[in-house]
């Protein structure tokens, strides 16, 4: 069936053996770009010390650059690549919009803004670094609320306003003015809030403590259940609200789980690893061509494989294997993702129907 310029392929009782082969190789390719994360960095390691620090039995020195750099730094990328991509899945299913993305509707921006508020106006004695315990679900909650005021907002708008390119300059509209309201914060901020906000805009996934790991794992792990859970709501939101309800499935309560959902994965990796942009947005359209398929059955854990995979590559990259520098994350996936973005304008033009 095609609707729009999107193929809607029939939900199959079991998964292809096509699919199955696609599944092995991306799960195999995300296990060895996680290991090449651990075992490639700065300061070159042998194969064997990295075994060995991962055992418990190597030096201190090699153990600590293992342990307590490399392979959190590797989960993390793991979870952030995991989180946006399915984020941009559902609301590019949700909006009917394949530009739909936490970046390019300002999801990401609200986020911040909540980030913002917690950082720079709540209090002068908190920082991203110093966050622990309670502080650390302050944060976060304060990106979910961001994040999800955002959401319903471009929402209610998109409802309102059947162009697709009309929605995405409102939501361009709203992340400057949202760019605004932070700057004015900025503007009034302690200086030691101010430098604290700004190295967390710039994106990192290596300078997480391990109270925050723990609370971005719980967050987006629970994100994940969410978006599992919500399957059969996706698949049916792909031939609109009206059909899905004339089917008998509650509209409402679906979009709040969606918004939900979306809101944890965005906002959390927001929170702590700061705005990153373009992964959200391309990867669930590299799923959708390889898999050749609009059932999230399938979209979902191919979005989660592939996300991971894309984000752990674009960790290596950033990190230049035997150099001293390092390059922001941002710049890395924005590279990687305006390719991928550019294919999907040029592609649908004309935006219009279901994407």
């Amino acid at each position: 069936m095609k609707t729009g310029n999107l193929n809607i392929t029939a939900v199959s009782p079991y998964v292809s053996s096509r699919h199955k082969l696609i599944f092995s190789g991306l799960l195999i390719l995300a296990l060895v770009f996680f290991l090449l994360d651990i075992f490639l960095g700065s300061v070159s390691l042998k194969v064997s010390e990295v075994i060995q620090a991962i055992s418990g039995n190597a030096v201190p020195g090699v153990e600590t650059i293992v342990m307590k750099f490399r392979l959190p730094k590797a989960i993390t990328a793991t979870f952030v690549g995991i989180a946006l991509s399915l984020s941009g899945l559902q609301m590019q299913t949700l909006f009917r919009n394949p530009m739909a993305g936490p970046y390019v509707l300002g999801i990401s921006s609200g986020a911040s803004l909540g980030v913002a508020f917690v950082v720079l106006g709540l209090s002068v004695n908190i920082s991203p670094e110093s966050l622990k315990g309670l502080g650390n679900w302050s944060l976060v909650a304060a990106s979910w609320a961001g994040a999800g005021l955002i959401m319903l907002v471009m929402l209610f708008l998109s409802a309102r306003v059947k162009d697709i390119l009309t929605v995405l300059i409102i939501g361009i509209m709203l992340s400057a003015g949202i760019s605004a309201i932070v700057s004015l914060m900025q503007y009034f901020s302690h200086e030691t809030m101010l430098k604290a906000y700004i190295i967390w805009t710039m994106g990192s996934l290596g300078n997480l403590t391990a109270s925050q790991l723990n609370v971005l794992l719980l967050s987006v792990s629970a994100g994940i259940l969410l978006s599992l859970l919500s399957v059969k709501m996706l698949n049916a939101l792909l031939l609109g609200e009206n059909y899905a309800g004339s089917i008998g499935l509650n509209v409402r309560f679906s979009r709040i789980m969606i918004f939900a959902g979306t809101s944890i994965l965005a906002g959390s990796i927001t929170a702590f690893c700061g705005p990153i942009g373009f992964i959200g947005i391309a990867v669930p359209h590299i799923v959708r061509i390889i898999f050749r398929t609009s059932d999230h059955k399938i979209l979902i854990p191919g979005t989660i494989l592939t996300g991971s995979a894309v984000m752990l590559i674009s960790d290596l990259i950033s990190q230049m294997p035997g150099s001293d520098n390092v390059l922001p994350v941002n710049s890395v996936t924005a590279l990687m993702g305006i390719p991928v973005v550019i294919w999907v304008i040029m592609r649908n033009r004309k935006y219009s129907g279901i994407f």
